[in-house]
């Protein structure tokens, strides 16, 4: 498999704090901000400066180094106890990614675990996230090599949202397949859906897939049917932000919209995410919590209102596909197929 060379790095470590590129500036700037505080960086979780399931996952790691060094000059016991009170605000930042909890988790086991002093403590999470950093990366590579093995040569590849280097440290889920995918055979396309209504597909996919030289295609969420019927998409592969024990699977809403009609016109769909990703703790997707966003992302884009004032709107975030609409969960183990009960079970042993 030839390796493909993403020039983005999302967020990084550096020396006393985060480094990450700033996604609510998309497409008209591209800039890194450092974030120096805990608070700071909860903030850049909930507002999306830091997106993606995986990235936010290394943002909420970073973001307990951050509090560990702003509680520095506590007593041991004292700066344990808070500490670990800090982490676990710091999970609460979004509901619905589970990669945040995950790695806010991992921070936590070695707060406890620690035999150090408060300095050694720091610099023991200061490693762990720098570790859970590169490994972030590697596993995106095995997710995309094993995902590239199920593309048909020449495909056009619809996604939905960004699951790919911005939403990730470097590489990508979903479009980590595309990268590897297209490595070893340059006829590879994407059709890149708008993502409504913050636009990811058509502000950040785009971006990072013209950067990379993949050729691109933007259509509108409303598209996907007419383009399946035509025979110009031959699979839909997505990122997640939750998938629960059985495989149902959140993510982007609009997500189920699509699988339903790949469904319907037999175009495989596929998830490609970590298994830090699945939630094996609820049995379906039922049990996970959907987050109900800002009203003015409805109503506004750049800024200018888009409808009549004083509508009703409701803006959830995420919907959840059933298991049954999807062919495949890539992870960095391999394919996980029906049934999922059991793939997902295996997976973790």
């Amino acid at each position: 498999m030839t390796e493909f060379k993403s020039k983005i790095r999302t967020i990084e470590w550096v020396d006393t704090f985060s480094r990450m590129v700033d996604q609510t500036l998309f497409p008209y700037e591209f800039k890194y901000v450092d974030i120096k505080t805990g608070d700071n960086m909860f903030d850049a979780i909930k507002t999306m400066i830091v997106r993606g399931a995986p990235a936010i996952g290394i943002a909420g790691a970073h973001g307990v180094v951050l509090y560990a060094q702003e509680l520095k000059n506590l007593p041991r016991d004292e700066f344990i106890k808070k500490l670990l009170e800090k982490a676990d605000y710091m999970a609460t930042s979004r509901p619905t990614a589970v990669n945040l909890m995950w790695a806010v988790k991992k921070q936590k086991e070695v707060i406890k675990n620690s035999k150090s002093d408060v300095k050694g403590i720091i610099e023991e999470l200061k490693q762990n996230a720098i570790k859970l950093e590169n490994e972030d990366i590697e596993i995106n590579k095995k997710i995309g090599d094993y995902g590239a093995e199920v593309v048909p040569k020449g495909a056009t590849i619809l996604t939905h949202c960004n699951a790919g280097a911005l939403a990730t440290v470097g590489y990508g889920t979903a479009l980590g397949v595309v990268r590897s995918a297209f490595a070893n055979d340059p006829t590879i396309q994407v059709f890149a859906d708008e993502t409504r209504p913050r636009q990811q597909g058509a502000r950040i996919t785009t971006l990072e897939l013209t950067m990379d030289g993949i050729p691109t295609t933007l259509i509108t969420d409303g598209m996907c049917s007419y383009f399946m019927k035509k025979g110009m998409i031959d699979m839909v592969v997505t990122g997640a932000d939750r998938i629960a024990a059985n495989g149902d699977t959140a993510n982007k809403i609009g997500t189920y919209t699509v699988a339903i009609a790949a469904k319907y016109h037999n175009i495989p769909f596929y998830i490609a995410a970590p298994l830090s990703t699945i939630d094996i703790n609820i049995k379906s997707g039922d049990e996970i919590p959907i987050e109900e966003r800002s009203h003015d992302e409805v109503t506004h884009i750049n800024g200018k209102a888009i409808c009549a004032e004083g509508v009703n709107i409701i803006n959830p975030g995420f919907d959840v596909t059933p298991h049954e609409l999807i062919s495949g969960i890539i992870t960095e183990k391999g394919i996980l197929r029906p049934d999922y009960k059991k793939s997902i079970a295996e997976a973790f042993k």
